[in-house]
């Protein structure tokens, strides 16, 4: 009997836990304490699931709780303002990988044209304009790192016994789920990765200001904090980015009626922006937009007849839901993300895989415990074990450990995982003699520290020489003090003699040699 068969037997009125009594002894073996865990996480809506680990900021109706009763549709959007994501994109990430687990349909929206523009939310100036060759490379990479979160992200839920809830029955049939896009792309566990631009780019002016600019109004956007903060700033508003709110709402209502999409999932700061979109949809509706004279259109947004609204109902019955995740700080009321001022991005080549082990791994006792509820899928009655052993040895940093592991593995995948924990070893442990070559090789491979060289280039030479030629020190003599105040290492040893040469001997694993200065300065040999 596996976790989903536990579930699937519980009677409606009973929950795991009591079938769980009813199992011989033969039967429990089969289960393990993170099974039932699991089990448990089961029986929660995915709103309850969110809100119990401190994901959400508000919910824009209390009916959203009846309405991931069946399966929906949701979906959160990206802007690309830069080439790549950065960790703080990982919250609407995760949270559609939560929907895409309890069974819902996901969607991630990647801001083809909205990024022509820039969202004011949050911004005290307006955003550089990005030439078309810009936002494209951008729109690459960012589209090609979702594919790859959801790709690892499928791969760390089912590794955790996670499977998407209704994956093994037939096909689920998404409330108001209308016609596909030509453009849609699946990735893992399901997820939908769509652009805006595919639905914008043939919109007139004329034709937006008749059918979606007619059903908005000034004063209601006027009153959008991401208006009126920048009414009131030196900068001003521009028209353009004042319109942004019409062009994000145009999203959901699109998403609505072709996809049966009910919520937008986004930070704090889009608040005033999902507003706008359940506006939108409800004014569009037929009923609601009749009196008003509307009509078929070129943007199409109170077109009748269109699946994901119930025709014969007034716009008061139209659901449409929005969800905020509250913007994340640390304990000291900074910014999350930032790594001594730099952000954390996910980018392999910007942050690599160690660098980003290392910031989960320097996150603070205070912190540690709501990042394990936010980051991670780890059952929260697991959650709350590790804090209660953390916080009876906290120089241990466990708990730190299992965050950083966690979120590599879910964003970087295993292998980058196995290379973070590689590179932790070489830089930072004086443990050395369990290395392995090749995963050194792998872990460091075009790193600035890295260096790659025959034997016969090494063997015998002092070590103080080999510190300056591979950048350690500026010259023999400041290498010559280090030695003497032993400040210079080879591999786990201070090196106490200026005469001291590298040998096979040396070697970890017959290939490698690590030479340091102090703790955050080290040249990585490989020698062939």
């Amino acid at each position: 009997m596996t976790l989903r068969c536990l579930s699937r037997y519980a009677a409606p009125s009973g929950s795991v836990s009591q079938l769980w009594l009813q199992l011989s002894s033969t039967s429990r073996r089969y289960f393990t304490k993170t099974s039932i865990l699991r089990a448990k996480e089961l029986e929660k809506s995915v709103i309850q699931e969110l809100e119990e680990r401190g994901f959400v900021a508000a919910l824009t109706s209390p009916k959203l709780h009846q309405h991931v009763q069946s399966p929906t549709t949701i979906y959160a959007g990206v802007d690309p303002s830069a080439s790549s994501l950065h960790v703080g994109n990982l919250l609407p990430l995760l949270g559609l990988l939560h929907f895409q687990a309890k069974g819902h349909q996901s969607i991630a929206l990647i801001g083809g044209a909205t990024g022509s523009i820039g969202d004011p939310s949050g911004r005290s100036t307006e955003r550089k304009s990005l030439s078309q060759a810009e936002l494209q490379t951008n729109v690459e990479g960012i589209t090609s790192q979702i594919h790859r979160f959801f790709e690892t992200g499928s791969a760390y839920l089912k590794k955790r016994g996670i499977v998407r809830a209704g994956a093994e029955s037939s096909p689920t049939t998404f409330k108001g789920k209308g016609k596909e896009e030509q453009q849609d792309v699946e990735v893992g566990f399901g997820v939908k990765v769509m652009n805006n631009l595919d639905w914008t780019k043939d919109v007139s002016l004329l034709g937006f200001l008749r059918d979606v600019g007619k059903l908005a109004r000034v004063s209601v956007m006027l009153s959008r904090d991401s208006v009126k903060n920048r009414l009131t700033s030196d900068s001003g508003i521009s028209y353009t980015e004042f319109t942004y709110q019409l062009l994000q709402a145009f999203d959901f209502s699109h998403l609505y009626k072709q996809h049966g999409c009910k919520i937008q999932m986004g930070g704090s700061d889009q608040w005033g922006n999902i507003v706008a979109g359940i506006d939108l949809i409800k004014r569009s509706h037929p009923l609601s937009t009749s009196s008003a004279g509307s009509s078929s259109s070129t943007v199409n947004v109170g077109q009748e007849g269109q699946e994901g609204v119930e025709a014969g109902t007034g716009a008061e019955d139209v659901e449409a839901f929005g969800i905020t995740i509250p913007l994340l700080t640390t304990s000291t009321g900074e910014k999350f993300g930032k790594s001594a001022g730099n952000a954390v991005w996910l980018d392999e080549k910007r942050t690599s895989a160690a660098e980003f082990y290392q910031f989960f791994l320097r996150t603070t006792d205070e912190d540690v415990g709501r990042y394990l509820r936010i980051f991670t899928f780890l059952p929260l009655d697991e959650i709350e074990q590790v804090m209660t052993e953390h916080d009876s040895l906290k120089s241990d940093r466990n708990a730190q450990k299992l965050l950083a592991r966690e979120v590599t593995e879910l964003v970087h995948g295993l292998q980058g995982l196995a290379k973070a924990i590689t590179s932790a070893q070489v830089l930072y442990s004086t443990d050395t003699a369990s290395l392995r070559a090749e995963a050194v090789l792998k872990a460091f491979e075009g790193d600035n520290k890295f260096h790659r060289v025959p034997l016969a280039e090494v063997e015998g030479v002092p070590v103080g020489k080999l510190a300056v030629t591979f950048g350690l020190c500026s010259s023999r003599s400041e290498a010559n003090r280090l030695i003497q105040s032993s400040g210079l290492s080879l591999n786990e040893s201070k090196v106490a003699d200026i005469k001291t040469t590298v040998s096979r001997d040396d070697l970890v694993d017959g290939h490698v040699a690590i030479l340091r200065v102090g703790s955050k300065r080290q040249a990585i040999l490989y020698l062939d």
